[in-house]
């Protein structure tokens, strides 16, 4: 069994491994060995290692669209037969209608009167951002089906699975309907945008597009499910931005609403977690003692949720990006916090009385983990999740080629995986259920890679 608080404990020293100078043909100390240069220029990975490109921007599914540009977030579910079931996001704008479902030319857009699209645009820029579920075979290694999930909506980029079988997509934007130029052309809006959207992972078409309201309206980045209490972790994609929580009405129902909430420091109203000033600075190997303050007006004409939670207390933090469960608590990253702006990883660790009035005499607590430096082989943490054996894996979106580094339960850093052929970021890293795959996507080549190899060693 993973010991997971011990991987906790040792990730506070994460960030003294160096960071190779090149390629990082030096692997850091991987369990795996050294990374094996590409001879197709996609990924280099361990010796033993392989990917299958089993997606591709501009592909024809097999409901007649094409593959989305831009995968971001993912997650991984357990399908019929042994399957697994991929559920994709995209983070496509509106005006950008090559990277998107219905063709550059917008021939295979069904119309503004269809009503699985959120937003059709006025059947002129409907929204390209949305959700791709694949369904892949692990064991003959084919995609059995491909096939827009999530229609309508724009810059959906992380999100999180749910124990009970769905994935939650986010969309990092906040526009209102109307007509604004961007991206050098006229982009028609009918809907308000801001939103978190449910995709059950068992479909075989289009969602129903159901904005949760409840969850509020602002640029979301990623989400994360407590299984005891229900309670969803939010993070959000601003440079002062905050870590929230949705306490549903009812675990499992988040239509039916509930109270959103944003986290304090106990006596530090508006902390500052970023370590941009020296003047406040977040002590590592600390844990902090957490409140949480409620928030009112949640889905705001105004894009100022955020500043009235600072106004009220809340913590703040720089650019909140990937998060993940790892054991009982939560990891999640903030892409340019710390002193050199490379990136922090913190975890909150929940209360036994999460969300409950006894959570006030036990709180939950909050802890850096680790602040990259420029001798830090991690540079700006995204997407992350914790691996079958126990290490965080982390994505990497940073001016560098861009990697998968793992983060030991003694603290070390190793390269996983490395993009030494362009400047895309990783994205969507997530393991099969069985933990024999381990799925991720390069984002601006628009590719979904299925990995394999010797894990289990």
């Amino acid at each position: 069994m993973i010991n997971r608080r011990r991987f906790l404990q040792g990730l506070i020293v994460a960030a003294a491994t160096p960071r190779p100078a090149s390629a990082r043909t030096g692997a850091g100390n991987s369990p795996f060995g050294n990374l094996v240069a590409d001879r197709n220029q996609v990924l280099d990975l361990p010796a033993g290692f392989s990917y299958q490109v089993i997606s591709t921007r501009g592909d024809t599914m097999d409901d007649g669209l094409l593959v989305p540009g831009a995968a971001d977030g993912m997650a991984a579910f357990a399908g019929d037969d042994g399957n697994v079931v991929l559920v994709c996001n995209h983070e496509n704008a509106p005006y950008e209608t090559i990277e998107g479902p219905w063709g550059a030319e917008l021939d295979s857009f069904p119309g503004s009167a269809a009503p699985a699209i959120y937003d059709a645009g006025r059947g002129a820029t409907p929204g390209n951002g949305g959700t791709t579920t694949i369904v892949y075979d692990p064991h003959n290694r084919r995609v059995l089906r491909r096939h827009l999930s999530l229609a309508g909506t724009e810059l959906n980029c992380a999100g999180g699975a749910t124990p009970w079988g769905s994935w939650l997509s986010c969309e990092e934007c906040f526009k209102d309907p109307g007509t604004s130029f961007e991206g050098g052309r006229v982009v028609h809006r009918e809907r308000r945008h801001g939103y978190v959207f449910e995709i059950a992972s068992s479909g075989s078409g289009l969602a129903e597009p159901v904005p949760l309201k409840a969850m509020g309206r602002f640029e979301h980045e990623a989400a994360a499910v407590d299984p005891r209490s229900g309670i969803v972790y939010l993070t959000e994609d601003r440079h002062r931005s905050l870590f929230y929580r949705f306490i549903p009405r009812q675990a499992g129902r988040l239509a039916e609403g509930g109270k959103l909430q944003a986290l304090a420091v106990v006596k530090k109203p508006g902390f500052d977690t970023r370590n941009w000033s020296p003047y406040s600075r977040m002590a590592p190997r600390r844990a902090y003692n957490t409140a949480w303050i409620d928030l009112e007006n949640v889905d705001s004409d105004s894009n100022d949720l955020r500043l009235r939670g600072r106004d009220r207390g809340a913590a703040i933090f720089a650019r909140g990006e990937g998060l993940c469960r790892a054991g009982n608590s939560f990891a999640f990253s903030c892409t340019i916090g710390g002193r050199d702006r490379l990136g922090q990883v913190f975890v909150y660790s929940p209360s036994k009385f999460e969300g409950r009035p006894e959570e006030s005499r036990h709180p939950g607590n909050l802890s850096l983990l680790a602040e990259a430096t420029p001798q830090s082989m991690l540079r700006h943490a995204d997407n992350l999740t914790l691996s079958p054996w126990g290490d965080l894996i982390v994505c990497e979106d940073t001016a560098d080629h861009c990697g998968l580094v793992g983060i030991r339960p003694d603290g070390g850093q190793y390269a996983l995986a490395d993009n030494a052929y362009g400047g895309s970021e990783l994205a969507g890293i997530c393991f099969s259920p069985d933990g024999t795959v381990m799925f991720v996507n390069i984002q601006y080549r628009g590719l979904t890679l299925a990995i394999t190899g010797p894990w289990r060693s």
